[in-house]
């Protein structure tokens, strides 16, 4: 269709009898006319038909955003950054994977400066601690743990502030780019990293959440006692990225009900179904 025959399409829109119809063809046309309901958002006085437009170019993103979860899990979900992307599109769909990119890439130079060939995994994780936890001062959202923002990659970048999964997300993009055998692990009700050491060495463990804290395996089974779980051995191993970007929806998820903001839940969890076998996930609990 030509400019004018989208702008012509979307005036429809004002007339109540073949609006209907004209909101069924501008579905079809998909994401490339958002642009033009914008434009139309923008230049309207009338709130209902504000609400209208603002309805239709979310039903658009939502469905883009669903076509891109699906490509990104067809592909095998290796780029954690992606798939972290992604989630990020839901609440803001103008985020710029690029600079997403730039940002970890500058925190991973930094710290690439300061490791020495030969180092110790240990003195590794302490430099990785120093660049994250007291250089830039990423910490634990604490005051507002159940906000969205917490789930929002670029947030967490600007604000220093995240959930367990975020922050570790951030430190493990990191590592990952210094080739460190550093992995997520589905913890309940905490996510943490694993430091892979070479057999027969045991492999530590990192706690985002509380500055970089290491911990030995010891540890995480003191913890799963103090669950009153049974230990598991997906809370001792890595697992992969689309577990996380899984993990991820899964708190965004539990924020929307948090919030009482029952349409958004929904939607997450459709997004979450695109990227699971079970429409109902219960392999962890998301409260981290």
């Amino acid at each position: 269709m030509t400019n004018r025959e989208i702008k012509a399409l979307i005036s429809l829109l004002d007339d109540p009898e073949i609006a209907p119809h004209a909101e069924d063809k501008i579905q079809t046309l998909g994401e490339t006319i958002i642009p033009f309901l914008e434009e139309s958002w923008e230049e309207s006085l009338d709130p209902r038909q504000q609400q209208r437009l603002e309805d239709l170019i979310h039903h658009l993103q939502f469905e883009g955003l669903q076509q891109r979860f699906r490509v990104w899990r067809e592909a095998g979900a290796e780029n954690l950054l992606e798939g972290m992307w992604l989630l990020n599109s839901y609440q803001y769909p103008d985020a710029d994977f690029q600079s997403l990119n730039r940002a970890i890439e500058q925190l991973r130079f930094e710290v690439w400066t300061l490791l020495q060939p030969e180092m110790h995994p240990a003195d590794q994780v302490q430099t990785l601690n120093h660049v994250l936890f007291r250089a830039h001062k990423f910490a634990a959202n604490t005051q507002n743990f159940h906000s969205p923002a917490n789930s929002m990659l670029h947030r967490v970048l600007e604000t220093k502030r995240g959930n367990p999964l975020t922050l570790c997300v951030i430190y493990l993009l990191v590592a990952q780019r210094l080739k460190l055998p550093v992995f997520g692990v589905n913890l309940p009700n905490l996510f943490v990293l694993t430091y892979q050491l070479e057999p027969p060495l045991e492999p530590f463990y990192i706690n985002c959440y509380n500055r970089g804290l290491v911990l030995s395996r010891t540890d995480i089974e003191h913890y799963v006692q103090q669950l009153n779980l049974t230990p598991n051995d997906i809370f001792f191993q890595p697992c992969t990225h689309l577990d996380i970007v899984r993990r991820a929806l899964r708190n965004l998820q539990l924020s929307f009900e948090k919030l009482q903001e029952p349409a958004k839940a929904v939607e997450v969890g459709q997004l979450l179904a695109i990227l699971t076998d079970d429409p109902q996930p219960s392999d962890t609990d998301p409260n981290e």
